[in-house]
């Protein structure tokens, strides 16, 4: 059986080359940068040559990146410490509806130690308004955290205008760049943002490691206690052989970005193409020329999205539902709810992510796949006749 995977936006394989790096490194090096020794240098001068490239990449000072455990661990970092530094000025935080759980959770948790918060909703395409960011402002707001790109639609966020409107009221702004680093521009001082998090395991480095930018003069609380790692702000040995695997997979993956970006943009409008030619009732959710070009969103009427990841699944074709931290819910898709998508569409969603090894022959096998699993799906429905 065939094998076939369309779920990058979950994780990603690592790539050889960015393998072949870490394992060389691991053989070589084992020493603890904060050691004052030489194999402690050693690897300390690997860590910051490291954060150098990322830095660069970033278009950042090598001062501003802390390294993490990933991206929800820097979301964290970054919501939290900023919320915590600035109650002396006030305990409202803004953030959207579709944000990620590592924001959306983070903010609840907030919420439940007195802190209150705005929840911006979006439009049909699922683009969050600056308009409606402004007005939500208060002057006890203390941190505006809303996404670059989304991780179920894809959809990308006018992070530049959402971000100048907290600037102009001294307000830090965080985004959440996990779906977008090494996938489209991310530029920190072209955007204006004062926090962004990105993730290793999203283009197609090692799991487990990830990363906060935090300009220069932003304050964050530290969310660990103990040494004084990542000055301060992250306590606990670094993981130096993930970050020279998350240092190597970044460059690559932003060598690679244009062309990436045009093949896969090619690839998944024939895919759409594909699909809503030969199946009835299915419907792209987001905008069609504002998103990260690897994700497709589709809904398929009157059929449950579950049913049809394991009918893929039987076919060795493997897909989610949305975020992979929320495949084991029931509950439908908070971001198709605050996009306004018809309940009944909601539950018979599906993305589809592709990525770096994806070809247009295991496109084709999807595609010849599904027509035959939604027929026999619908036809098992109780409400597709009365849904259609």
């Amino acid at each position: 059986m065939k094998s076939v995977y369309l779920d990058y936006n979950s994780t990603t394989p690592i790539d050889p080359a960015v393998l072949a790096e870490m394992q060389a490194f691991s053989a070589e090096t084992f020493g603890n940068p904060s050691s004052v020794h030489w194999y402690g240098q050693k690897a300390k001068a690997a860590m910051e040559n490291a954060r150098e490239k990322i830095a660069a990449l970033l278009g950042a000072r090598p001062a501003e990146i802390y390294f993490t455990s990933g991206g929800t661990e820097a979301d964290n970092l970054a919501v939290k410490g900023a919320a915590h530094a600035g109650r002396s000025r006030g305990r409202h935080i803004i953030t959207s509806r579709i944000e990620h759980h590592a924001v959306l959770k983070t903010v609840q948790y907030l919420e439940k130690e007195g802190f209150e918060a705005t929840y911006l909703g979006c439009d049909g395409a699922g683009v969050v308004s600056a308009a409606e960011l402004k007005q939500a402002l208060r002057p006890d707001t203390v941190v505006v955290s809303i996404m670059m790109a989304n991780n179920e639609t894809g959809v990308i966020q006018p992070v530049r205008e959402l971000a100048a409107v907290g600037r102009g009221a001294g307000i830090p702004f965080h985004t959440d760049a996990v779906q977008a680093v090494g996938k489209i521009p991310v530029n920190v001082d072209e955007l204006g943002v004062d926090m962004l998090s990105l993730s290793a395991h999203k283009f197609c480095g090692p799991k487990g490691i990830g990363a906060l930018y935090i300009r220069r003069k932003t304050t964050v609380t530290p969310l660990l206690h103990g040494g004084s790692h990542e000055r301060r702000k992250r306590p606990g040995t670094e993981n130096i052989v993930g970050i020279i695997g998350m240092a190597k997979a970044m460059e690559i993956a932003v060598e690679r970005r244009e062309d990436e970006h045009r093949r896969l943009s090619e690839l998944s409008d024939y895919f759409v193409r594909e699909v809503t030619s030969r199946i009835g009732e299915v419907y792209l959710n987001g905008s069609p020329g504002n998103r990260i070009p690897s994700t497709v969103n589709l809904s398929f009427r009157g059929v449950e999205g579950e049913s049809i990841i394991l009918s893929l699944d039987l076919k060795g074709i493997e897909v989610s539902s949305g975020s992979a931290c929320t495949s084991g819910s029931l509950e439908p898709s908070h971001v198709l709810q605050a996009m306004g998508v018809d309940p009944i569409l909601t539950q018979g969603s599906i993305r589809f992510s592709m990525g770096r090894f994806t070809t247009r022959e295991e496109i084709d096998y999807t595609v010849a796949a599904l027509p035959e699993i939604i027929t026999r799906l619908r036809s098992m429905s109780a409400v597709y006749g009365k849904s259609s």
